[in-house]
């Protein structure tokens, strides 16, 4: 694998492209900023460290990735975790020297391909997945629209951290505690979005100048230091107000490294480290995996991403962050979606979004500080609802209970509990309702008198060895037999040698057998192997 193989695709890079990317990388900064400092104060870390993780992300690993689209950061679905291992290893420090750790497990399962894994998540549970993050964006948003700051921003499980409610008891306080000033905010931002959408399918310029998230950035700040003048009971304070976006500021005579914290190789020997980091590693690769999937999905250029590249950007983008003090990184979905919905062609939309980052952290704190998280709340809704459009369900419902089911229950299970839980719910059904759908259809029995032509419609496995002994059961004396093989490419041992040994109780009950186009090869089974196999000339 040529590990800087992504970084040398850049050198193709046309200047035509980097408006669109432009574009949508500063829609992705502003969305990813209040998600990184949230996802650091529901992980217990310092608030930098959300920060660092989200440069990190942007930067190196969006120069390394095996996306194009794929966006990474610090990751809701990791805070419990991460906050746990805070915790349980005493010091944040001892837990960045497990998160360095885990970016070398990653960095391993990269280059010995085992990122192919991905290739299995089934289709439904990937479109669940994706609609069930937007309907989560947009009810954990509501409530930060309507003033209700309590919660964290990038929390996406159902049962809160942050104030003991939940998303729907949430909405709730919200709407009976309401500030006027955020709910016009949002409100009116919203309708700037949808605007703003309309006119960049017209064509009209000023939408390519300008993207519609910018837009909606400086309408909420422009409203909130009107109502400071105008109307103060409206006014929804600074930089030091929950309803605003805090970054942390570096005081003056500090140095720019105290920002940074740093792994304590004196735990390499303990144990309780090596468990956390295989923990890290297992979950962050299995949410990336996942995400890329998704975002080859939503890629309008149908671009398929490369899950093993993508698997050693992460293990050297989390060793980065583990060195310097961030939390650990993923590719994540409200980030990547933001990104594709803002019009990226390439990954230097995600990478400049690391840059901004960068420079907010040292250079426009105080600035960005003055962004009331109301108008963020209005595009990460609009972000939400492009991804769970009800258009989407009535598609998924056309396609069969084997899609729709496991689809409805992946949405129900990460809108219910969290993300991960949800993910593990949805798979469990959708691997049942694939082995299921394999074992109702790989092969089929048809009758004319006495004879029985039971053929195989696709490889078979050792899952259809009951249905397929029950079929031969059911063959009576006299029966004329053909078992057809022709369209199988592969057929597993254990059905083979039943076949095979259904011959002699053929003969026993007077029934006339014969298997066609079993050939050695679509056996693919040990040259040693006892039984041999005969083809039909018919």
């Amino acid at each position: 694998m040529k590990i800087l193989a992504p970084i040398r695709t850049l050198g193709n890079y046309s200047g035509r492209l980097f408006r669109s990317d432009f574009s949508a990388g500063l829609s992705v900064f502003l969305v990813a900023l209040p998600l990184c400092l949230g996802i650091a104060l529901a992980s217990g870390a310092p608030l930098f460290s959300g920060l660092v993780a989200g440069m990190v992300g942007g930067i190196v690993i969006g120069l390394l990735s095996g996306s194009e689209l794929s966006v990474s950061g610090p990751a809701a679905g990791l805070a419990v975790i991460v906050a746990d291992s805070i915790t349980g290893l005493a010091s944040f420090e001892t837990f960045l020297l497990a998160v360095l750790l885990a970016g070398v497990i990653q960095f391993i399962l990269g280059m010995v391909k085992a990122g192919k894994f991905s290739g299995y998540f089934p289709d439904s549970v990937i479109k669940g997945m994706l609609v069930a993050i937007g309907i989560v964006i947009v009810l954990k948003q509501i409530p930060h629209a309507l003033g209700r700051d309590n919660d964290y921003e990038g929390e996406f499980e159902f049962q809160q951290l942050a104030d003991g409610e939940n998303t729907i008891s949430e909405i709730y306080r919200a709407i009976v505690t309401f500030s006027p000033g955020a709910l016009v905010i949002s409100a009116s931002c919203l309708i700037l979005l949808i605007l703003w959408e309309k006119a960049a399918t017209k064509g009209w310029g000023f939408t390519r100048l300008i993207p519609g998230a910018l837009a909606a950035v400086l309408l909420g700040v422009g409203l909130n230091e009107l109502f400071a003048v105008a109307m103060p009971a409206w006014y929804l304070g600074d930089s030091a107000h929950q309803h605003m976006v805090q970054i942390p500021q570096i005081k003056a005579g500090e140095s720019v490294f105290s920002i940074f914290y740093f792994p304590n190789f004196s735990q390499l020997l303990n144990p309780a480290v090596y468990g956390t980091a295989l923990t890290i590693a297992v979950v962050a690769s299995l949410e990336t995996l996942l995400n890329l999937e998704a975002a080859d999905r939503l890629d309008p250029d149908r671009r398929v991403s490369s899950p093993d590249q993508e698997l050693v950007a992460q293990g050297i983008g989390n060793m980065v962050s583990g060195l310097i003090g961030g939390l650990p990184v993923t590719s994540v979905v409200v980030r990547t979606s933001a990104n594709i919905y803002g019009g990226a062609k390439t990954r230097v939309s995600a990478i400049l979004h690391g840059f901004l980052l960068l420079t907010a952290v040292f250079l426009a704190s105080s600035l960005l500080n003055r962004i009331p998280l109301a108008c963020l709340a209005a595009v990460l809704i609009t972000v939400g609802y492009k991804l769970a459009k009800p258009k989407i369900f009535k598609d998924t419902y056309k396609e069969g209970f084997s899609q729709f089911i496991p689809f409805i229950v992946t949405v129900l299970g990460i809108v219910f509990t969290d993300l991960l839980l949800g993910i593990g719910i949805g798979l469990v059904v959708g691997i049942f309702f694939v082995l299921y759908t394999n074992y109702q259809r790989t092969f089929r029995v048809v009758r004319d008198g006495s004879k029985v032509l039971i053929k195989f419609s696709k490889d078979v496995y050792f899952i259809n060895k009951p249905q397929l002994k029950e079929q031969l059961r059911e063959l009576q004396p006299g029966d004329y037999v053909i078992v057809d093989a022709t369209a199988a490419s592969f057929i597993d041992h254990d059905i083979f040698a039943m076949l095979q040994g259904f011959k002699e109780t053929a003969q026993r009950q007077g029934i006339t057998y014969e298997l066609k186009n079993f050939t050695q090869t679509k056996r693919q089974i040990k040259s040693n192997a006892r039984v041999r196999e005969t083809t039909s000339s018919q």
